[in-house]
């Protein structure tokens, strides 16, 4: 089957390299895609946000399954666009990604099928904000209504610095474009899970858990950022509440949506906080997440292919989601000034001469990256991601962090602390 990957991120390089390890893929494309998946795959270049140019692609390259990989894409309706003129593809409807595309009707979605989630207001001006301030303690979370690449919740300290922050993403000065609403939530804390289920408009199977580090710092301090390193271990959820979560949250949604005219098919993303008072959700993507899936295809027994195909095909229910036992991470390597101004078209050195090392258990994902004179350079602000997988988490960290020591641009930095909570509490374990 030939098949088209929309996207040119860590994720989608980790979808076309899972995809290249099936016997049934006789042809990869990417579009865009960027400097190490032109290594899988045959690059298309295009303007992921430019829906004419990508159903041009579809419609030329005629591939047997179009894999919609980011959010912009989804939010544009390009999987509806691709269905009306009859191509297979993976991923929700426009209607639907609006779990994701919306933060606004994800709370009420959640607020009418009975899903756990913050106390919040939703609020169209400067005025009714300050109102809305008024009912509820600090710190308060401040979260722009639409797709911010993982850049629009601010935590406030004050109902000042809250009100400042909802001033800033009325008027487009924060994220670039104004937002017509933006969320107030209650603050929860405990730890969070990314819960991943795939579905097929009537069922939700579990896919994996990983946790993510959205801060930039160690010690998860300073602003958020798109995530900076994931680990995904069977640990990190018992059974039971895996079982809860897909019964509670993940079906719950498919149900929902199916019962509101908009079936949802395709991969749900369940941001997770496991609060004092059980677990809630924080947000929802209707696709992979990034950087989990550089840690999860790692731990994937699975073919891939058999995932996308059941989603679409309607019987995700009779699929059995095969992980390899053990700990998937990854370590986000992001240019210096990240999540701020950073510059571009650095080169890399000390990548391996092949993208997969040796073990076949250590593999470098590019998120920003860019062929210049047949030169590796950045281009973005998550520029790799060094993934590594192993029979237990330390073990999975050490591998990854001595590839990535090995890896050099000027500026990059990363985060030296990556499932810290975990590793600590293997320690306080093993006394």
């Amino acid at each position: 089957m030939k098949v088209l990957v929309i996207g040119g991120g860590g994720r989608e390089h980790a979808l076309v390299w899972a995809l290249s390890k099936s016997t049934h893929v006789t042809e990869l494309l990417c579009a865009p895609g960027n400097g190490g998946i032109a290594q899988l795959a045959r690059c298309i270049p295009v303007d992921p946000g430019d829906l004419h140019q990508l159903i041009n692609i579809v419609a030329i390259e005629q591939p047997g399954l179009t894999i919609v990989g980011p959010e912009l894409p989804l939010s544009l309706g390009l999987v509806d666009e691709l269905l009306k003129r009859g191509h297979r593809v993976f991923g929700p409807t426009q209607a639907a990604a609006q779990l994701e595309t919306s933060k606004a009707f994800a709370k009420a979605f959640m607020q009418r099928h009975q899903i756990p989630t913050a106390e919040h207001a939703v609020c169209n001006t400067l005025d009714e904000v300050r109102e809305a301030l008024r009912g509820f303690s600090v710190p308060v979370v401040v979260k722009a209504d639409g797709l911010a690449a993982g850049k629009g919740v601010v935590i406030c300290d004050t109902h000042l610095q809250a009100e400042e922050a909802a001033a800033q993403m009325l008027s487009g000065v924060l994220l670039g474009t104004p937002e017509h609403e933006v969320v107030l939530e209650e603050f929860l804390t405990g730890e969070e899970l990314s819960f991943f289920a795939l579905c097929d408009g009537a069922h939700a199977v579990e896919i994996a858990s990983a946790q993510d580090h959205k801060r930039i710092g160690e010690g998860d301090t300073g602003p958020n950022t798109g995530g900076m390193g994931a680990y995904s271990t069977d640990g990190l959820a018992t059974p039971a509440m895996r079982h809860w979560l897909l019964r509670n949250v993940a079906q719950k949604v498919v149900d929902g949506m199916a019962s509101e005219g908009d079936p949802f098919k395709g991969i749900l993303f369940c941001g997770i906080m496991m609060t004092p008072r059980g677990p809630m959700v924080l947000e929802f993507n209707t696709r992979f997440g990034d950087p989990e899936t550089e840690a999860i295809v790692l731990r994937l027994e699975t073919d891939i292919l058999d995932l996308f195909n059941a989603s679409i095909d309607g019987d995700a229910n009779q699929l059995t989601i095969r992980l390899r036992p053990g700990a998937g991470v990854s370590i986000i390597a992001a240019s210096g000034g990240y999540p701020g101004k950073y510059a571009s078209g650095l080169p890399i050195n000390g990548l391996p001469a092949t993208n997969e090392l040796a073990d076949e258990e250590v593999v470098i994902f590019h998120c920003g990256t860019a062929l210049r004179d047949e030169e590796l350079v950045t281009a973005g602000g998550r520029v790799l991601a060094i993934a590594a997988y192993a029979p237990d988490l330390p073990a999975a960290l050490a591998k990854a962090y001595a590839s990535l020591n090995q890896i050099h641009f000027d500026g990059m930095q990363f985060r030296r602390d990556i499932a810290h909570r975990a590793l600590h509490a293997i320690q306080v374990h093993s006394r």
